[in-house]
């Protein structure tokens, strides 16, 4: 057997960057994509009021009414004759007494009505009502 000659190899100083790149401009662009996807949450227009914000951090239950009138416990949809079985779960499962409704400023009186009827029948006094800012109150945040 002949053995192959004696190569010499050299040390290469340059890093080539070409495939890293290109995997982070395609990652950027997944990321870029999927982004405003992962926000969850149901479609609902907040009715505006001049009232100081609220604390943002608070914990709680988010009750959503669309302005279909569909009711959604945590972007779950609920139906209403099992809403108190599905907002007591959600309640120990997260373990907060406090209740955020977020209702679309053309949903009915009554049906907003009836669903804080429901969490007050649940004994629930810690109830939130979740409002966007007006535009008035905006612009005066803005000045100070």
């Amino acid at each position: 057997m002949r053995r192959p000659p004696n190569r010499a190899y050299h040390k290469m100083a340059d890093i080539n960057i070409a495939n890293l790149v290109d995997v982070v401009l395609v990652l950027l662009i997944i990321f870029m994509i999927s982004a405003p996807l992962l926000q969850s949450g149901i479609d609902v227009n907040l009715p505006k009021t001049n009232a100081a914000p609220v604390d943002q951090d608070a914990e709680g239950v988010v009750i959503s009414i669309d302005k279909k009138g569909g009711i959604f416990i945590n972007d779950v949809w609920a139906r209403l004759d099992n809403f108190e079985d599905q907002l007591d779960k959600e309640m120990r499962a997260k373990g907060t007494k406090s209740v955020f409704i977020r209702g679309d400023s053309s949903v009915a009186y009554g049906i907003a009505i009836d669903v804080i009827g429901r969490v007050k029948a649940l004994g629930i006094e810690d109830i939130g009502l979740v409002t966007g800012q007006s535009e008035r109150q905006s612009k005066r945040g803005t000045q100070r």
